[in-house]
This record gives structure tokens, sequence and C-alpha cells, in this order.
């Protein structure tokens, strides 16, 4: 009998792969925020679409009943109020000169702030400073100030020729100085309206610029040196290295950050379709009308991050990388 038994070797536990890691820890990042979503937000989202399908009777005794109207609300945005539509062009239009801007601008300063030069922690941080002042009780503050020196202007009895005239004094440049600029290239109207409007409101775009600035210096440290030395050897210019190497590389950035600048220029305070939901909540029947229109301005919104992502995401460069 032989007593030499065959002992079967013990498996191995199988270790989790880096990836199946990466993506656990991603789901336990993101759980706060799912739980608060689906236990805290979810409810108030449907709770607000059904009242945007009704109207809201009060009782004497308190409480309230919803009566339904259909697609009555939204009927009403659409071809009754005259302002809804317009407001809401108007908000477009503005997304259109800003973002282009607050792209190019913060693209522009994060290639500077990425060169080797002393104090470049400081100017990084100068440039940040708009994003924490505009937010917050700061931003409140600062909407109280402008608030009272509009009133005293017009508890001064300034007339509306000389409002007028202040206004056009603020203004950095007018129209009439950017035609004689271009009066030799031949250029439309349009490009002389665009570019006032985006030297008027240069203040604007250097604060909304802040966490675009960051997300693209993160992208270009991304990047590797031995790449920029590879051109440099080659003999490329500074010109060919920057739309051959820099640009294709931080492409899913300037996605990241279209995408940002889109949904923080739509739902800013000072949006001028935000402010007119907002008047309009205090109307009679304003709470589910405001309701409509805040939910039609929703799909407004989706609609066109959809655009732009899918045309954007056609000519984005995506690194591979081997796992």
């Amino acid at each position: 009998m032989d007593n030499n038994i065959a002992v079967k070797p013990k498996k191995a536990k199988k270790s989790k792969s880096l990836q199946a890691q990466k993506s656990l820890a991603g789901w336990l990042f993101i759980l706060p925020f799912l739980a608060g979503f689906f236990l805290i937000y979810l409810p108030m989202i449907i709770e607000s679409i059904r009242f945007s399908f009704n109207e809201i009777e009060i009782q004497p005794g308190g409480g309230f009943i919803l009566n339904p109207v259909g697609w009555g609300n939204y009927s009403y945005a659409l071809f009754e109020d005259t302002g809804f539509l317009s407001t809401l062009g108007s908000s477009v239009l503005q997304l259109i000169f800003n973002v282009p801007a607050i792209v190019i601008f913060s693209l522009f300063m994060a290639v500077l702030l990425n060169q080797k030069m002393r104090g470049r922690a400081i100017f990084r941080a100068i440039f940040f400073i708009p994003v924490i002042v505009s937010t917050g009780i700061i931003e409140s503050i600062d909407l109280q100030n402008t608030l009272a020196s509009e009133m005293e202007q017009m508890a001064s009895g300034a007339s509306d020729t000389g409002m007028k005239q202040g206004n056009n004094v603020n203004d950095l440049i007018s129209a009439l100085d950017v035609e004689r600029f271009f009066a030799g290239m031949k250029v439309g109207s349009e490009l002389v309206t665009y570019v006032t409007t985006l030297v008027n409101e240069v203040y604007s775009i250097v604060n909304k610029s802040g966490v675009q600035m960051l997300v693209f210096l993160a992208g270009l440290q991304s990047i590797s040196p031995a790449i920029y030395e590879s051109c440099q050897i080659d003999g490329a210019t500074a010109w060919e290295t920057f739309w051959k190497i820099t640009f294709p590389m931080i492409s899913p950035m300037i996605l990241v950050n279209a995408i940002y600048s889109i949904i923080d220029s739509f739902t800013s305070e000072s949006n001028t379709m935000m402010k007119y939901i907002q008047t309009e909540y205090s109307k009679p029947k304003g709470d589910v009308r405001s309701t409509a229109m805040a939910w039609m301005y929703f799909v407004v919104i989706i609609l066109i991050l959809a655009v732009v992502a899918g045309i954007m995401s056609a000519y984005v460069f995506y690194q591979r990388k081997d796992t």
C-alpha cells in the first residue's frame, strides 16, 4: 500500500485587478452623492414634474389640492407668455458669446502659467481668487452693493440720457472703435459686435475662468516631458508643438471645460432666464407655471449639451494606455 497520498494544492485567491480596484474606489467615492440623490433629490424632482402638470388650490383649513391641467402650464409659457421665448433666446445667445471666450481665455492662461517662471504659484492663486470671491456670501454682498448703487442713482434723479452716457463711459470700447480697427479688413458687423461684447465683458470672463484654468493646468502637467524633448530634437517650433502635441493631448479637457462652462452659464444667478423664472414664481399661478418653464429650460440645456458633446467628441483625442 502506497503511503504517499497526493495532496491537492490549495487554489490561490484571485486578487482583484487594478481596473476592478479603481472601479470599486470610484463607486465608493460617489456613494454619498448617489445616496443623497435617490433619498433626497429624486423625490423632489418627481414632485416638481407632478406640480408642472397641475394647478395648486389652497384649502381654507390648510394644505392644498392639485387640479390636473395637462399641458396647460407648458402651453401658457410657449404661446401666452410673451417674454419666455425671447428671454430663452437671449440666454442661449449669451451662452454662445461667453462659453467660447471662457474656454479660449482659460486655455491661453493655463499655457502661460504652465511655463517655468518665478512666482508661478502666486499667479495661479491670483487667477483663482475670483472663483472664491464670486461664491457664497461674498457674491450676495457684492450683489447688494450693486443694487444699492443703482438705487442711489435712481434717487439722485438722473435722467435717462445721463444714465446712458454713464453706461457708455463704463464700457471699455464701443462698436465705433472696433469698426475703425477693422476698417481695412472688410469684416462684417457681427464680428464687430462680438469683439465689442467680449472686451466689455472681460471682467465676467476672467471671473468665470478659474475652474477651467485649473482643469487645463492638470491636463498640461499630465503630458510627459519626454514628448516635448522629442519635438525639440526633431526641430519642431513652439507653434507646431502646441497644435500637434499639446492641443490634441488636452482635447478631452476642452470637452470637459466646455460642458462645465455651459452648465455654469445656464445655472448662474446672473442668467436672464433664471431671473425670469424667479420673477414668474411670485405671480398668480406662478408656482406651477415657473416650474413648467424651469423644466422646458432644463430640456433645452440637455439638448445643447448633447449637441456640443456629440460634435466635440468626434475630434477628441484619447491616449490609449496598456492595461
